[in-house]
């Protein structure tokens, strides 16, 4: 559970390392077709602070739990394109304040190579503007723009999400926040990890437990338990929050990660086109590694 002191914490540690890494030079990613699997992996010690210096030597990388060799490694910052999704459905109203602050945190902090989109799920799902853009200030205006509305189709606003970054290249990010379950979808939930996974997008996920009014008597909202299932499939983050803790920290940690990650790659040995398992390992004491847990193999011609 995140609270407002952890994650205080936790940004004072990682705000050098991401100010130092942004000055580097933004060089390609090297890829030849689909012969490279490339992995954003966010390393974290016990306490959840982010670490960096690991070196290639740190990482292990299984695919169906067959080690392989690491054939790509990179520790800089690398631009994300991203979709901001937010649950403005009934039940948000009283927080609707604090959370368009707290988007445009996320927002502020997006480095000049960084795309966005921001959207608004409750009956409707809205992303706007029509193009990715990096103009932070624009991308703020949009938020006065997204409609209210009910119930919440929270399935549908992330599959969405994954289908507005069809096409776009390099890192592919998702970032949804809620405060209660999905209550209306045309897609299920194993649809969209199915979607992400195919288009390899990380989806982070942010959820909010508060007391609400919903026009018979007073109840508690709880975020939908498929949340923290997207976040560690694809590699992402999931953070729960209590309605007193404050938004804007929460949005600012994405924002960091995303800005903190490492890429390692490696050549599949076993190309069938299939789905494989991904385990992502550090070698040093104490420190944890997260991506995402699955790949769809590539395929030779004739098989």
């Amino acid at each position: 559970m995140a609270t407002r002191t952890t994650l205080t914490i936790l940004l004072t540690a990682s705000l050098l390392m991401v100010a130092v890494a942004a000055q580097q030079p933004q060089t390609p990613i090297f890829r030849s077709g689909t012969e490279i699997v490339d992995l954003y992996v966010t390393a974290t010690d016990k306490n959840g602070r982010l670490v960096p210096n690991l070196s290639q030597e740190d990482f292990i990388i299984l695919d169906n739990e067959e080690p392989q060799d690491i054939v790509l490694f990179e520790n800089e910052v690398r631009p994300i394109t991203v979709v901001v999704m937010l649950d403005t459905s009934a039940s948000m109203t009283p927080q609707l304040d604090l959370l368009m602050a707290g988007a445009e945190q996320f927002l502020i902090r997006m480095l000049p190579d960084d795309r966005a989109k921001v959207g608004a799920f409750n009956d409707k799902i809205q992303i706007l503007p029509a193009q990715f853009i990096g103009d932070r200030d624009a991308l703020i205006r949009q938020l006065d723009r997204l409609q209210f509305g009910n119930p919440t189709r929270l399935y549908d606003a992330v599959g969405a999400s994954i289908d507005d970054l069809a096409g776009v290249e390099g890192r592919k990010v998702v970032l949804v926040f809620t405060d209660g379950e999905d209550t209306q979808h045309a897609i299920g939930w194993r649809d969209v990890l199915d979607k992400a996974r195919a288009a390899e997008v990380m989806i982070y996920t942010i959820g909010l437990e508060m007391d609400y009014f919903n026009g018979i008597r007073q109840v508690r909202s709880s975020p939908d338990k498929r949340l923290k299932t997207f976040a560690e499939e694809t590699g992402g983050g999931y953070f729960e929050l209590k309605d007193s803790d404050e938004l804007g920290p929460t949005f600012t940690r994405v924002a960091q990660e995303l800005h903190s990650q490492y890429v390692v790659g490696f050549a599949p040995s076993i190309r069938d086109g299939k789905v494989h398992e991904l385990d992502v390992r550090v070698t040093q004491e104490g420190t944890t590694a997260r991506a995402r847990r699955s790949y769809v193999a590539p395929q030779d011609q004739g098989q």
